[in-house]
């Protein structure tokens, strides 16, 4: 289980055994054992007082994540689906009303252009559709298609079967507790990121 607070990769258990590292050198006693704690390593090596504490979890989340894009969604693949178009025909179906472009890019937290590339992509498999509003012939409106909601709703619960199967090394309680550390995290920088930027 990944320690988000306390800026390492071992589990609770090691954590415990070593509370100094909460202060002071942020690397592992033990040997880490992911690529990370090396790249930490180096820099120590280069800077020993250097405080690395937000590249241990901030490269670590960066690193999940390229390798969850690279492993990609075997269910999403299977049907001819990216995760960034299953994200735009979840977005209809979770709201459960109309979107424009504009709002689809919101949600998916896309650009406007890879909006209108995607949905290129989905009209032409007729899984969504669009018309334009009687008032304004500028703005488009986009909605499912039955094909399109029958198939979220066919590959979602395998969706979520091969997450789970993603997470099975990471014991259940440990799990809801990264989510609240995660999702604390993501409030602060929703809030707050605009602030930081230059």
């Amino acid at each position: 289980m990944t320690a988000v607070n306390g800026g390492t990769a071992r589990g609770g258990a090691a954590a415990a055994e070593d509370p100094g590292q909460a202060t002071g050198s942020r690397v592992p006693r033990r040997e880490a054992d992911d690529t990370v704690a090396g790249v930490v390593r180096q820099w120590q090596a280069v800077h020993p007082g250097l405080d690395t504490g937000p590249m241990e979890i901030i490269g670590r989340i960066n690193r999940c994540a390229a390798l969850l894009q690279q492993a990609e969604d075997a269910p999403l693949r299977r049907v001819g689906l990216t995760r960034p178009e299953f994200d735009l025909l979840g977005a209809l179906r979770r709201t459960g009303r109309e979107l424009t472009p504009g709002e689809l890019a919101r949600e998916t937290f896309s650009s406007g252009a890879a909006v209108t590339k995607r949905l290129k992509q989905l009209t032409e498999r007729s899984l969504v559709e669009r018309r334009g509003d009687t008032r304004d012939r500028r703005v488009a409106h986009v909605r499912l298609t039955d094909a399109g909601r029958d198939l979220v709703d066919g590959v979602l619960p395998e969706q979520l079967a091969y997450e789970s199967a993603v997470l099975s090394g990471i014991d259940s309680e440990s799990q809801r507790e990264l989510a609240g550390q995660l999702g604390e995290l993501l409030g602060r920088l929703e809030g707050r990121l605009g602030a930081l930027r230059f």
